[in-house]
């Protein structure tokens, strides 16, 4: 039975002359399977369907196509064609009948539907490669941003803790200052109370010439500590005792240590009855000058 040539069994499985006339040159007219393959692969390509224009030379063809060319006076195109796609010469001395043709391009047909499927498993097997290598770059990245954000919430802590400590201390500044200024005051006026109220305080022996026996009024009670009750913003309340000497800023350092004040929250302290609010220059002066002594409320309020 003849054999159907690469360029016709191309041509009977419904691919374009265009297209099978380029398959069987690029593929040195080897067989259908390596022209199959090539169309699979380039079908893509851009100019598959122009014209084939054979290279200058006639490579595949050799001298002997140029010379068979030159003495027939044919096209080199058709000399190219008898020469590239007649693969089987005993093809051209019977002619196949139509049921040999069917059975051929059904061989064919069978062997490209194999080839396709081999090409879609390389492709899916591609792909899956494909997704793997995406996913490690991906696993890859997210792991180069954790390590960053680690990185950056580290630092935040250690800032964090830099500050707090920074604030502990300038506390205990603050309250070692406070202790100085008491153990100063307590030198010099002998307890918190000036020299003067301690003789003012004694009391007055009663006259001997007095008839009735009673003296003269009592003087009035010096106080040398305040009790202080502080109304902070949640309407809870704190109590504690200070010299009636100290300053107001005694208070104030108080209540930043034993209040619940958000942390940098700056605040001012007030007298409700009668109403009066403490500047700056209020917080050097002493309890006593102030009014604060023997007892006050003061309530905390926002600045």
């Amino acid at each position: 039975m003849a054999e159907l040539t690469t360029l016709e069994s191309l041509l009977e499985m419904g691919f374009g002359r265009n297209r099978a006339e380029k398959a069987v040159a690029n593929t040195g007219n080897q067989g259908i399977e390596q022209a199959m393959d090539w169309l699979m692969e380039h079908e893509n390509d851009p100019d598959i369907d122009e014209p084939y224009v054979p290279p200058a030379g006639n490579v595949l063809g050799g001298e002997a196509d140029e010379t068979t060319a030159g003495d027939s006076g044919e096209a080199p195109l058709i000399a190219e064609e008898d020469e590239l796609y007649s693969d089987n010469p005993e093809a051209s001395k019977r002619p196949m009948t139509e049921e040999e043709k069917r059975e051929q391009v059904k061989r064919l047909e069978e062997l490209m539907r194999v080839k396709q499927a081999e090409r879609r498993e390389r492709e899916r097997a591609e792909e899956v490669e494909r997704e793997k290598q995406r996913r490690r770059q991906g696993q890859e990245l997210q792991q180069i941003r954790q390590k960053i954000q680690d990185d950056e919430m580290k630092k935040l802590a250690d800032q964090r803790r830099r500050e707090k400590m920074e604030d502990k201390l300038a506390r205990q500044r603050v309250k070692d200052k406070i202790a100085r200024d008491r153990e100063e005051r307590a030198q010099k006026f002998g307890g918190g109370a000036p020299p003067s109220t301690m003789t003012s305080t004694q009391p007055t022996p009663p006259s001997p010439s007095s008839p009735t026996g009673q003296g003269p009024p009592p003087t009035k009670k010096e106080y040398d500590e305040s009790r202080i009750q502080v109304r902070l913003l949640d309407g809870s309340t704190i109590n504690t005792v200070f010299k009636a000497q100290e300053p107001l800023a005694a208070v104030r350092v108080y209540v930043q240590m034993n209040g619940n004040t958000p942390e940098g929250q700056d605040f001012t302290l007030l007298s409700p009855y009668p109403r009066h609010i403490y500047t700056e220059l209020d917080m050097e002066k002493p309890l006593k000058e102030l009014g604060l002594v023997p007892s006050a409320v003061l309530v905390v309020t926002k600045k």
